[in-house]
């Protein structure tokens, strides 16, 4: 015959295996969460920002900001600075050209959220830079090609006439 205090430690011992292999189950169902892949178009959205980001540094842009976000809705891709200019720079990436060059795919409504994301980057600015501009980079390959084609428009669209900026 086992004691009460054996019984309570037999207890004890078994919830305490039980809550391991409950905690190891729900670390495992995280960890597979976790790792859940990525959409192709988010990959190759994400390459396309490498390649634009080392084309930049090649012309002499000093990169400052990578996937600047600065509200729910309004991102921008790159931010960069060569002399006196600061570059707002939205990367566009394609795999093919079949359906027109990626920077047609940049509407209006995108443009109206670039500006707003770029005036609350330089609210946060204390020092105002003189001179800024909003680029385009247009990256056309995939992350498997050799050499994919990349173009960089400069000053592709000004802030709309309600939303200048005054400092």
């Amino acid at each position: 015959m086992i004691g009460l205090a054996e019984l309570f430690r037999r207890t004890v011992r078994t919830a305490r295996a039980r809550v391991a292999a409950w905690g190891a189950r729900v670390a495992q169902r995280a960890h597979f969460a976790r790792r859940r892949r990525e959409p192709l178009a988010h990959q190759t959205g994400r390459w396309g920002e490498q390649v634009a980001e080392r084309m930049l540094k090649d012309e002499g842009y000093r990169i400052l900001g990578r996937r600047v976000r600065l509200s729910a809705r309004d991102e921008l891709d790159l931010v960069a600075r060569r002399d006196d200019v600061l570059v707002f720079v939205e990367v566009k990436t394609r795999r093919t050209e079949d359906y027109g060059r990626p920077v047609a795919a940049l509407t209006r409504g995108k443009r109206r959220a670039m500006t707003r994301a770029a005036i609350r980057y330089l609210r946060r600015l204390k020092a105002k830079p003189p001179y800024i501009r909003f680029d385009v980079v247009e990256v056309v390959g995939d992350c498997h090609s050799d050499t994919p084609a990349v173009r960089h428009i400069e000053n592709c669209f000004t802030i709309d006439r309600p939303r200048c900026i005054w400092w």
